[in-house]
């Protein structure tokens, strides 16, 4: 685990703000933006504070004690106590546990929102003066953009979902989740805020998240967390509009479809025997069609109460990932698969990906549909559940 120094007289400050427009549009020109945002509520952030990198099987655990540790070593001024003021950390963790870092940023500055109530959060040194609200800065496009399927062409992927099949088939297990990359390269530095703002205007029921590079929008829910109660979304099973045929009916042959619902029926059985490992009491919603701008899912909602009111969001996500919406089920056979058939690494893609605050509540989401950022360079990232 590699930390960065902190002092320990670290002042957090939050306090109310008049802005009224989109908090993306707070945002610096910068490469170290962190962002939860949906539907226009909440975070962003700017600056670093503090950091910590981790890795291994215990990476969410180990982030999870660094930041109550730091949290107990700062001051705090929070004139909001709204959920996400005071102090908070964005986090994202790699999808596996070897390879792959995860990393837990505090932003220097931080903007929240719940309803109509906006506020900024800074991290200073006593007697530091606070920054003025900041002001919208222009937002460059990227330009020059030249796209590469070279590393992992198209007939590479097709064979590699063909053997799944066969492999699921000869009943070595039940699904695997296969993900591939697309290599893009700019003119120019990328810049994340036209990332952002082009997905939050896209898909307004996705959580659009920035942490270290690591830049999408993702309509999953890992794990919610205020206090002792538990929720996740788990998305599985997917279906596109067709010309003629109305939403209405999309969504009525996506739940009438036996491929999609029996995988969607592997992702819900995965969340909820992990989450009883956690949980006291756990609570299943029926299936509902989450219809999105370009796809519709099989989505459905599952609730909790913690056991143990001392496990942080963080310690909970690591009781529930991978499920097999990301991974596959039974869940070694199908990581096992991944690391076989995919030939690259996933890095962050579909790991945890979010925020928590000083009380370890928070959200976090699975790091779906991103891409991740390195100056003039983006890898992007999807993948699709396989079964027979």
């Amino acid at each position: 685990m590699r930390t960065q120094a902190v002092a320990t007289d670290l002042v957090v400050r939050t306090r109310r703000v008049s802005h009224t427009g989109p908090l993306l549009d707070l945002l610096p020109a910068a490469e170290d933006v962190t962002s939860w945002v949906r539907d226009g509520e909440g975070l962003v952030g700017w600056g670093e504070a503090a950091r910590v990198v981790t890795g291994g099987a215990r990476r969410a655990q180990e982030a999870s004690r660094w930041w109550s540790q730091w949290c107990r070593r700062v001051r705090v001024q929070d004139d909001v106590r709204r959920w996400g003021s005071g102090p908070v950390a964005f986090t994202s963790m790699a999808f596996a546990d070897e390879p792959g870092t995860s990393v837990l940023v505090v932003p220097r500055v931080l903007a929240g929102r719940r309803g109509d109530v906006t506020w900024i959060t800074e991290v200073t040194e006593p007697g530091e003066e606070l920054t003025p609200t900041p002001t919208p800065a222009p937002v460059r496009s990227p330009v020059g953009l030249r796209y590469s399927a070279d590393a992992h062409p198209v007939h590479r992927w097709r064979a590699a979902v063909a053997e799944a099949v066969q492999r699921i088939r000869a009943g070595e297990l039940e699904k695997v989740v296969l993900a591939r990359d697309l290599l893009v390269e700019a003119a120019s530095p990328i810049d994340p805020r036209f990332v952002l703002s082009h997905l939050a205007a896209r898909y307004p029921e996705c959580w659009c998240f920035s942490v270290d590079g690591l830049v999408g929008a993702t309509p999953e829910m890992l794990v919610r967390r205020r206090g002792t109660q538990i929720s996740s979304r788990v998305l599985a099973g997917t279906t596109w509009p067709r010309d003629g045929v109305s939403p209405a009916q999309l969504a009525q042959d996506l739940l009438a479809s036996t491929k999609d619902r029996d995988e969607h029926a592997f992702a819900v059985a995965s969340l909820v025997a992990a989450m009883r490992t956690v949980c006291s009491q756990v609570e299943t919603d029926d299936v509902q069609v989450l219809a999105l701008r370009n796809v519709a899912h099989l989505a459905t909602r599952v609730r909790g109460v913690l056991a143990d009111p001392r496990a942080w969001v963080l310690d909970v996500a690591a009781a529930l990932h991978p499920t097999a919406a990301v991974g596959g089920t039974p869940t070694a056979a199908a990581m096992a698969l991944i690391v076989e058939l995919e030939t690259m690494e996933r890095g962050r893609y579909a790991g945890p990906v979010g925020w928590v605050d000083a009380s370890g509540d928070g959200e976090l989401g699975l790091a779906l549909r991103s891409a991740q950022l390195d100056g003039a360079s983006a890898r992007l990232f999807a993948g699709g559940g396989i079964v027979a």
